[in-house]
């Protein structure tokens, strides 16, 4: 997990990435859902809902909780982003536009989240459900623990 770069590059490719996908599939990337993929692209940590309400408050934005939770929502929808259900919180996707099924690295020290993805993981999972007569219609496994550079960290203290 990455604990110290520039997010810019992240966040440039993050806006891009969501014009592009917009632009494809005739939907609008308006102002405010650009200004919330941005704030959730600020680091690789989970965001909550009305953390960025109070982040839109600070720059001169007057949004409301519904708004917010509809700007999430369409950037859910458009693949760009991912709720963290143990957390109620968003990340960012960092692949975009593709149909995957990932799992989450939450770290319970520094907060950071990894989107990993397992094919033999997604395999079992299937395999689990086909043999059980069940349809997924979502998927979402959240792993916490301790990222590789905290638990460093910990030895090294």
């Amino acid at each position: 997990m990455a604990h110290k770069h520039d997010h810019e590059a992240c966040i440039e490719n993050a806006v891009a990435d969501a014009e592009r996908i917009c632009a494809d599939r005739g939907t609008r990337f308006t102002d405010l859902r650009r200004r919330i993929l941005t704030m959730i692209w600020q680091g690789h940590k989970a965001v909550k809902a009305y953390d960025l309400l109070d982040q839109l408050a600070t720059t001169g934005g007057s949004a409301k909780p519904p708004t917010v939770y509809r700007a999430l929502d369409f950037l859910m929808e458009e693949g760009l982003v991912h709720k963290i259900e143990s957390l109620n919180a968003y990340v960012g996707c960092p692949h975009p536009g593709d149909n995957h099924i990932s799992q989450f690295l939450i770290c319970d020290k520094c907060e950071t989240v990894e989107e990993v993805a397992s094919g033999a993981l997604n395999a079992a999972v299937k395999a689990v459900a086909r043999d059980s007569g069940f349809s997924i219609h979502k998927q979402t496994l959240e792993l916490h623990g301790m990222c590789k550079r905290c638990l460093q960290d910990k030895k090294a203290a």
